[in-house]
């Protein structure tokens, strides 16, 4: 039942992206130049929300644009409406709704969905990942200089030590191929599905991760913090990769 009323929020929110897509929209700015939210992100977030109360309405709600929608609940939905705004807003088909479902702390389901692609990412804890049906697995590269890695920047830049920029020009200046596609749930997504082989970022959000992470592991990929340590969605800081390429990529991100 959950998992269908998964599907059914994630499509929902989904039509409003496509009823938005390359049309004319109003767009606000967030903090920083280009963090933009739009009328698709609110539009998605109504409807999906709209789902969930109707079949769980007793359940905690945490929302990229309306915060938390606290209630007394082991349940915790974790939505990103729109991820890849900038993209959307651009008319550039690399975005996406992204749903996750924590229970007791643990997250159980995660729904990844690009309706411009028609591209469904699925996992359930303990059953695997799939791609609209069909199971899904990490790539199998051993060595992190010859991957093809994807990351993203934050909206403010954080001049910290060993930041993004930072770690960005040392894997490139070593010829590492390092995509940005602007949408952080499709980057782990396309880790799941073998498309990359690893992916990493400083600054996420739970929104931004919740689903996506789940179904990295769930192909049988590792998700860590930058220690190594287990990842929790609350933080910021994300390795995620097929696993045969994880330590390697730490001590690089790391220096």
């Amino acid at each position: 039942m959950l998992a269908t009323v998964l599907e059914e929020a994630v499509r929902a929110g989904a039509a409003e992206l496509t009823h938005y897509f390359q049309q004319s929209f109003s767009v606000q700015h967030k903090e920083g130049r280009n963090n933009l939210v739009t009328d698709a992100d609110h539009a998605s977030e109504k409807a999906i929300i709209e789902v969930i109360r109707r079949h769980y309405p007793g359940h905690f709600i945490l929302t990229e644009e309306s915060g938390e929608l606290a209630q007394d609940s082991d349940y915790k939905w974790i939505i990103d409406p729109l991820d890849g705004t900038i993209n959307f807003a651009h008319g550039v088909p690399l975005n996406c709704v992204s749903v996750g479902v924590e229970h007791k702390g643990a997250m159980i389901l995660g729904m990844v969905y690009n309706p411009h692609m028609n591209e469904l990412f699925f996992a359930e804890k303990g059953k695997g990942a799939t791609l609209n049906g069909q199971p899904i697995k990490v790539s199998t590269e051993t060595d992190a200089m010859s991957s093809c890695l994807v990351t993203g920047f934050p909206y403010i830049y954080i001049n910290t030590e060993n930041g993004p920029l930072q770690v960005f020009e040392r894997l490139i200046r070593e010829g590492v191929p390092v995509r940005r596609l602007g949408a952080a749930a499709i980057d782990l997504c396309w880790v799941a599905a073998g498309r990359f082989d690893g992916f990493y970022e400083h600054k996420l959000e739970a929104w931004d991760s919740a689903a996506g992470f789940l179904i990295v592991e769930e192909a049988g990929g590792k998700v860590t913090d930058f220690n190594g340590d287990d990842y929790s969605p609350y933080q910021h800081r994300i390795v995620a990769t097929n696993g045969l390429i994880h330590e390697e990529l730490l001590d690089i991100i790391n220096n």
